[in-house]
This record gives structure tokens, C-alpha cells and sequence, in this order.
């Protein structure tokens, strides 16, 4: 399954979620059996050719949604975490806020 998270930079282990206008980078993980498959960064979400991403994970439930819901996308955010893999981790054991109506 493919995840978006919203980062301030493009370094796997020192970027931090951030608000969506914030964001310096997008970070598209693909996660699969339990583990992380791939991390790839880029400057948009438009500039990924990825046909459906799953999920979007934000930094609070506040943060605008719904084009990620009209997407199809179920909307996460972290209660606590700031890095990507401490994002994952909690996503892993279902540690993560659900945002929707």
C-alpha cells in the first residue's frame, strides 16, 4: 500500500511531518507485509505518475482532508511521532488518529 506524508526535507531518517503548506516535500512510502518496500520523495503530490495511493497521514486533524478523502485516500494523523519511521511504526501497530466525517 502506498502512504503521502507531508516533510520538510528529502533525508529518510531527519525529515519531519509537517502541515500540507509547509511542506517542502511529499514523501510517498510503499509499505507491504508489515515493512517498508520503498521511500521516494518528491516535490508535489502532482508530480508523482502513481495511479491510487491508500492512505495520507497528516500532522493534525485539522489540516484540509477532504481531497484526500474525494481521492479515495483514508486520512491519518500522528498523535505524537514526527519522523518517518516513527510515522510507519505507529502505522504498523494502528497507533494513528483517524480524520473523516
Amino acid at each position: 500500500m502506498l502512504i503521502w506524508i507531508p516533510v520538510d526535507g528529502n533525508d529518510a531518517k531527519a525529515s519531519k511531518v509537517v502541515p500540507q503548506y509547509e511542506a517542502k516535500q511529499w514523501v510517498l512510502v510503499d509499505f507491504d507485509e508489515g515493512e517498508v518496500k520503498s521511500v521516494r520523495f518528491f516535490d508535489s503530490r502532482e508530480a508523482c505518475d502513481e495511479a491510487w495511493v491508500d492512505f495520507v497521514i497528516l500532522i493534525n486533524k485539522y489540516e484540509n482532508y477532504m481531497d484526500f478523502m474525494n481521492e479515495g485516500m483514508m486520512t491519518l494523523c500522528v498523535r505524537e511521532e514526527e519522523t518517518i519511521e516513527d510515522i510507519i511504526e505507529a502505522f504498523k501497530f494502528k497507533e494513528l488518529d483517524e480524520i473523516g466525517l
